[in-house]
């Protein structure tokens, strides 16, 4: 082969080494291209799906009670909330399915345990009021409305009020009041049970904590609305309007806060659900309150004590708690968020933290599992054994004003017991009700099951005969000759 034929080679070898190299390089950045495009058309799917988070399948109005139209256009928090169906339980809480004979009265398979057979106790210390006839283990929100309609309290006359935090109320008050909430609120308390439970046919849901145009929280109980501003005012904020002056955050525990908190009903003819929070949220200030307007819940069959039931105050313990005083909401624990592609939602299966440690604990305490759930432990067996102790020094209490009635001890000793055992009774019942067995607030349960049992000391000794003034002299400790040594 000449040099030409050489050169003519090289020449045609380089020239297919450049077309291929030609067509690599415009494969890859067709592939380079491609990718990029997908990226991008990804990234702006998953923008429209967080600017869009929910499609309108049906629509939402303020009248939708029925949740299951709400799923329709959220599914996913649908989802989850009907997995409230669950029954698990916590060492300390929760609840467990046990079997039910069904009957005409009672339809239901199954139930909760009974917290009064499992601790009779109870049944004595509230003798006389209709807690004592059955009291159960919580089961999850699903269950709010026939657990309350179920429930063999029902044979003591139960009012319409009762309802508002176990039914979908926020539509029924509008009715009843021509739209204004108040008004129809007005007209519910004094109600039967049984009248206003025939206007209510599902549990608490979507729209009792949802605008359905904004999705935004909100709170439609009066109740609270009137309880909340009672509280600011305390505070020196006059004229409070929840739902315009709360921040978001705020609203993540006070739509919660419009169910889980001590109440009562005012004597009058309007019956009207009332938080205490005149004082203050601390279980001394309830107490207080209480003691000036001289109310009671019931009287006590064996003694004949005044005496003061406490519901459910998560929400006062909460405020008591370092949780509360960090900023940490209900819904941060409790229903906290959830991703779900591009989305993040706040997980609607409300359940104890315990069960959902990763999202609900280990976002903000980046320690093990086991630690956390050691800590908890610790917190709740140590206010269980001091519940343990006042309930016992209750029970003992109410022996010993039983033997002084059948005795000759003056009435001023008995009365001054009495009133002993109504303080000791609801600072004791406020931890028991409270759902979290100390662990929203460690120390102020500990606090008020502390002044329960001095209460409990009181009373014992007014009717030794030994008044509280003497009984607080202080008593001289003869000084030790050598100290100690270690």
């Amino acid at each position: 082969m000449n040099d030409a034929d050489s050169v003519k080679k090289t020449a045609f070898v380089s020239l297919r080494v450049f077309v291929v190299l030609m067509v690599i390089t415009g494969l890859v950045a067709g592939a380079m291209a491609f990718g990029v495009t997908g990226l991008l058309v990804t990234v702006f799917q998953r923008q429209q799906e967080a600017r869009n988070p929910f499609m309108r399948v049906v629509e939402i109005t303020d009248d939708t009670v029925d949740s299951v139209v709400w799923g329709m256009n959220f599914p996913m928090q649908y989802d989850q909330y009907k997995r409230t169906v669950d029954m698990v339980r916590t060492r300390y809480g929760g609840s467990e399915a046990i079997p039910h004979t069904p009957s005409s009265s009672d339809p239901r398979s199954e139930t909760a345990r009974s917290k009064i057979e499992m601790n009779p106790r109870l049944k004595r210390m509230w003798a006389g009021y209709a807690f004592s006839i059955d009291y159960r283990e919580a089961r999850g929100h699903a269950y709010m409305l026939e657990d309350q309609s179920l429930t063999e309290r029902h044979k003591v006359q139960q009012y319409g009020n009762c309802i508002n935090c176990h039914g979908s109320m926020y539509t029924v008050y509008k009715e009843l009041g021509d739209g204004d909430i108040q008004a129809g609120f007005e007209k519910v308390n004094p109600m039967t049970y049984q009248e206003i439970q025939k206007l209510v046919d599902h549990p608490v849901g979507c729209i009792d904590c949802h605008d359905p145009e904004t999705m935004q929280l909100r709170v439609t109980r009066p109740a609270f609305i009137q309880g909340i501003r009672d509280a600011k005012a305390a505070e020196g904020i006059e004229d409070y309007d929840v739902n315009t002056m709360a921040t978001r955050q705020e609203m993540r525990t006070f739509v919660c806060g419009q169910c889980h908190v001590e109440y009562y009903f005012s004597k009058d003819e309007s019956r009207r659900l009332t938080f205490p929070w005149h004082k203050g949220f601390r279980g001394d200030q309830i107490l207080a309150y209480y003691e000036e307007i001289g109310f009671k819940d019931w009287v006590h069959k064996e003694t004949g004590t005044k005496m003061l039931k406490a519901q459910h105050p998560e929400f006062e313990m909460w405020n008591e708690g370092p949780h509360g005083r960090a900023g940490v909401t209900c819904a941060d624990c409790h229903m906290p968020y959830m991703r779900n592609g591009a989305l993040k939602i706040s997980d609607h299966h409300v359940q104890s933290p315990l069960l959902n440690i990763n999202n609900a604990c280990q976002t903000c305490h980046k320690v093990p599992e086991e630690e956390l759930l050691a800590r908890v432990d610790r917190i709740q067996g140590r206010t269980a054994e001091m519940q343990d102790l006042a309930l016992e020094g209750i029970v003992e209490l109410i022996d010993a004003i039983v033997a002084a009635q059948a005795s000759e001890l003056p009435v001023e000793q008995i009365e001054k017991a009495q009133q002993c055992q109504r303080s000791a009774t609801f600072l004791f019942d406020l931890v028991e009700a409270e759902n979290s067995t100390g662990f929203h607030a460690p120390q102020e349960a500990a606090r008020l099951l502390f002044k329960s049992m001095d209460y409990l000391r009181k009373g014992q000794k007014a009717l030794d005969g030994t008044s509280v003034e003497e009984e607080q002299n202080p008593v001289e400790v003869p000084a030790m000759e050598t100290p100690n040594s270690v």
